[in-house]
């Protein structure tokens, strides 16, 4: 790639980014269009299901500046005509002379796009920092690919000895504001939110995003409350109208996954307790972990997960730290799963 291509690539990924959550089942896509000097000319990102897909804002910001240009996108431009026509088609009529991919199309119904690009005399570059575009945005929709089920991102507030509430149950506020608005950011980031019925019996969440006046906002995650035994009442703050919320009583979290596959979700936030997180944890189900630590020790008290079955050290579950970072007076660590944990971690999309 030209400096110019790398830069828009990193945009491109910026751009999917910035609608991750709103396009389900769609991959979030990002897109920059370059002029033939390699100037920026267009960018665009998936609208929500029906509206236009990334290359299609980028080239309606182009106009004809796109003519003898270079499209830089996260992910193979579809070839199919599904709501809206094949964006492999629109390059072709605009007249782009290159077209540099991060992702080569997975699936057999919107693949073919790089194949009919070159048919049309386009230079096609594919591959182009796939690993880093395979874990930004692109992450969960490939997990619905590979997996056929959501991805699955678990948070959890501990203190410095990975305690999650007291010994009398209290467990507000572990961390500080910061951290507190990071979880929105988490939630905006995802199609649900998920807690078991513990949770939602002992802290009555109402699980919605909410802005930095604590005012929720338009858009909002599916809430999901596994309740298999129907204790959840209706007066819980989790049925008010503030978000649609999906009362579940799937037996285990392969079939919960399922379920909220079938309704097009493809990106979880497991909020739970220790007891669900046990659950994902031992079926490999979890992809990332946002663990959001308090500079505090309780001694005592609920732990950051329930019990795991493991009883050596050597059969410990393994996660990789991916960034470490400061919000105000606590400390964020993510992490993704690898082979040790049983999850997708190290088998390419599905991380």
């Amino acid at each position: 790639m030209t400096p110019a291509e790398q830069a828009a690539m990193a945009r491109a990924r910026e751009l999917g980014l910035r609608v991750l959550g709103t396009t389900s089942p769609n991959p979030p896509v990002g897109a920059v269009l370059l002029d033939a000097a390699g100037t920026v000319v267009g960018e665009g990102a998936t609208s929500p299901p029906g509206g236009p897909h990334a290359e299609v804002q980028a080239l309606a910001q182009a106009g004809e500046r796109a003519r003898g240009g270079t499209a830089v996108v996260t992910l193979e431009p579809c070839a199919h005509t599904g709501r809206t026509g094949p964006c492999a088609d629109a390059l072709v009529a605009a007249g782009v002379a290159r077209v540099v991919v991060a992702v080569p199309e997975p699936t057999r119904l919107a693949g073919g796009g790089a194949t009919r690009l070159r048919a049309a005399g386009i230079d096609v570059e594919l591959g182009v920092e796939q690993a880093e575009a395979e874990v930004g945005a692109l992450a969960a929709w490939l997990t619905g690919v590979t997996e056929h089920r959501p991805h699955v991102v678990w948070k959890v507030a501990s203190t410095l000895d990975g305690r999650v509430a007291a010994a009398d149950g209290s467990s507000r506020w572990i961390t500080g504001p910061e951290a507190r608005a990071e979880v929105h950011r988490l939630r905006s980031g995802c199609d649900a939110v998920l807690v078991g019925s513990g949770t939602a019996l002992a802290d009555d969440p109402q699980l919605t995003v909410r802005d930095a006046d604590g005012r929720n906002v338009e858009r909002q995650p599916l809430r999901v409350v596994l309740d298999r035994r129907g204790r959840v009442p209706a007066t819980a703050r989790v049925h008010d109208d503030a978000a649609p919320t999906l009362v579940s009583r799937a037996p285990d979290p392969a079939a919960l996954l399922a379920e909220l596959h079938d309704r097009d979700v493809r990106r979880v936030l497991l909020e739970g307790g220790p007891t669900l997180a046990a659950a994902f944890l031992a079926a490999g189900l979890v992809d990332e972990a946002v663990v959001h630590v308090a500079p505090q020790l309780l001694g005592a008290g609920a732990s950051l997960v329930g019990d795991l079955g493991i009883s050596t050290i050597s059969s410990a579950l393994h996660l990789h730290v991916t960034d470490v970072t400061r919000l105000g007076g606590d400390v964020q660590i993510r992490l993704r799963s690898t082979r040790h944990t049983g999850g997708p971690g190290t088998t390419g999309g599905g991380s």
